[in-house]
């Protein structure tokens, strides 16, 4: 039975002993008095309050102690006390054990509802996936459900149609809303050779697509599947709840012992009043909220995040950004915009190009794809290579036209001869943020080839603010130091960390952890074991699939800026499971004195049912604290309290 139906039987069956409760001064009584009561009580014990007791057994059994152990020791020694008093002609207060289960499955009822409307954004988009393609089958465009699409169908799209599935565009252009994925507002304009996503929306142009990617491997089911898994896993803080719980339930109920000792033996008290104030203390002391604190928090912060484009993957990457004080990133597609194009060849041209273009045939490196793309540009005949070998962290060599060939980098040179000429070109290449590339033949540098990856338009800005917010700023990549240097000096980046082979970025970001807690930001296979070993991995949403999952955060529009609003909304979102916290064992301490009646003299009190009711608003005070996340702003270019 759900949580709402327990709660409405529960208050259902608590109104009639509230209406005794307020009219029997008038002369009002409840028909078949304390038999009745008696009645409504057991069915309530027995239904809504059923659960708790047997999580509080099943705890018992295995010498632990939970949240529901002091609901169901409250409510039952409530219940039995009272038939007790019913047998013997004394007072009864069945009405404690049931409103107190009412206000507790209050409290749970409010919890849900909160996790509910958490979890809209992600079934939002899940209805906004379309429910069928136009397909070319057999030389026809014909519509089927989504669930027939296949990779490599070709899809045509009409303006304001969804997009069916991932894909990219071999035909046609148009503008896209892209908002539902990546919380950008303004459409994208695509032509062909650009990516589309699955669910966003055609605007005015038709086109053609071809699908990549269906079914669970779409980005907008991936995103699902991310914010779904974020928002039940726990932060490494629970786990401290977890324990204070534990110890804290043996203790109230110590205290609820000597309540009662004090008040019978001591003070000279009736036994029912010295249970209600033991009763009291066990139910105030209840911590619910503080079982609340984390992880609605925790669901309302990733939920947000999801809407902005940010996919924050768990509960331990927002505990690990509070403590975040370097911030490493890598250079090509992470701070340039990772399509480097060939600006300047040295030596015969032709010759060099085709050269460099055989041995790159085979490789995926954006460097290559370079190269290939001005040989394609500028229709060349590329001879055919042979006995191709890769020379670690340096290039490549092969046979081509019966000589030994070779690309790769400065690191090259210890091996090959190069003329002083075009050591003086090279340097002044990289004194313009040019990568070079070096080809040869036999034992000999024959040519140069200079290759430009423009930092992205929001590199500076993105810089800018995660100093502002007093981080370091750090640049990891195999590029050389002169061009590293040269775009670090653009953007604004604090220190430079050059010429890494792919393999050793891992172990710089574990030298680097030495000075306290790393964020390393890429987008690459080869960013994979840096994204892995750091603290806080985040990952660039254009990046492959392996690096976005070895991130803890995916930047799903692909804008470095993101990663300030990552770092401010993890940080917002973990301090407020902070406050949470606080104000949950505020109500504890505070209650516990009060129910106890330590203030009896003063004329403040807490019967039990008082004391169901404190603890039901403490969960909802709780909850509402992590519903006004969604409200909350988030600061983007200061460091954060």
């Amino acid at each position: 039975m759900s949580i709402t139906s327990r709660f409405w039987i529960s208050l259902v069956l608590s109104l009639p002993m509230l209406a005794e409760m307020i009219l029997k001064p008038f002369g009002w009584m409840l028909p078949g008095g304390e038999w009745t009561m008696l009645v409504l009580t057991t069915i309530i014990m027995a239904v809504s309050a059923g659960p708790f007791l047997q999580s509080a057994w099943a705890s018992f059994k295995k010498h632990h102690s939970n949240m529901d152990t002091l609901v169901a020791i409250g409510t039952a020694t409530a219940y039995f006390y009272s038939i007790y008093a019913m047998i013997t002609g004394q007072a009864v207060f069945f009405e404690s054990a049931a409103f107190v289960t009412t206000f507790v499955l209050l409290g749970q009822v409010f919890e849900e509802r909160m996790r509910h409307n958490a979890s809209s954004a992600v079934e939002k988009l899940v209805n906004l996936q379309a429910k069928e393609a136009e397909v070319l089958r057999d030389g026809k465009f014909i519509k089927i459900p989504l669930d027939q699409v296949v990779v490599g169908d070709e899809i045509r799209v009409k303006p304001g149609e969804k997009i069916a599935v991932d894909g990219l565009i071999t035909s046609g252009s148009s503008s896209i809303d892209e908002s539902m994925v990546t919380g950008e507002s303004m459409p994208v304009e695509k032509k062909r050779g650009d990516h589309v996503i699955g669910s966003t929306i055609n605007s005015n142009g038709s086109f053609t697509f071809k699908a990549e990617k269906v079914g669970n491997d779409t980005m907008l089911s991936q995103i699902v599947e991310l914010v779904k898994r974020a928002q039940t896993s726990h932060a490494p803080i629970q786990k401290l709840t977890d324990k204070v719980s534990d110890i804290f339930v043996p203790i109230v109920l110590i205290i609820a012992i000597l309540t009662f000792l004090v008040w019978y033996v001591f003070i000279g008290a009736s036994v029912a009043n010295s249970l209600i104030f033991a009763v009291s203390v066990v139910v105030i002391a209840c911590p619910c909220a503080l079982g609340l604190a984390t992880p609605t928090a925790l669901m309302v912060g990733t939920g947000r995040s999801a809407k902005m484009g940010i996919l924050i993957k768990n509960g331990e990457v927002l505990e690990e950004v509070n403590d975040i004080n370097t911030v490493v990133f890598d250079k090509t597609g992470t701070i340039t915009v990772g399509k480097p194009e060939v600006t300047d060849v040295t030596g015969d041209e032709k010759r060099v190009l085709s050269i460099a273009a055989s041995l790159e045939g085979a490789s995926e490196h954006p460097l290559a794809a370079a190269i290939l793309a001005k040989a394609k540009a500028d229709k060349l005949d590329v001879p055919s290579s042979f006995d191709f070998k890769a020379i670690e962290g340096k290039g490549v060599r092969a046979t081509v036209d019966g000589q030994t060939a070779f690309v790769g980098n400065g690191k090259l040179l210890a091996d090959f001869d190069i003329s002083a000429d075009m050591k003086q070109q090279m340097a002044r290449l990289q004194d313009e943020a040019k990568t070079v590339v070096f080809v040869g033949l036999g034992d000999r540098v024959i040519g140069l080839i200079a290759i430009q990856d423009a930092p992205k338009s929001t590199s500076k800005e993105a810089i800018a603010a995660l100093k502002a917010r007093g981080l370091k700023t750090i640049m990891l990549t195999g590029d050389n130091e002169r061009v590293a240097r040269a775009i670090a000096n653009d953007v604004g980046i604090d220190q430079v960390i050059a010429d890494v082979l792919p393999g050793d970025k891992a172990d710089r970001v574990k030298e680097l952890q030495a000075n306290g807690k790393v964020a390393f930001v890429g987008d690459g296979i080869n960013d994979a074991p840096a994204l892995t070993v750091a603290d806080v991995g985040i990952a660039m949403g254009s990046g492959t699939d392996i690096a976005i999952e070895s991130g803890g955060i995916v930047l799903v529009k692909n804008d470095l800026r993101d990663v300030d609003r990552a770092l401010a909304l993890s940080r917002k979102t973990f301090n407020r499971i902070k406050l949470n916290l606080f104000w949950a064992f505020v109500y504890n301490v505070l209650g516990i004195p009060i129910a106890a009646g330590v203030f009896f003299a003063i004329g403040l009190t807490l019967s039990p049912e008082l004391a169901g009711l404190a603890m039901a608003f403490s969960s909802l005070s709780v909850v509402t604290s992590s519903v006004l996340l969604n409200k909350a702003k988030i600061s983007t270019n200061v460091a954060m309290a």
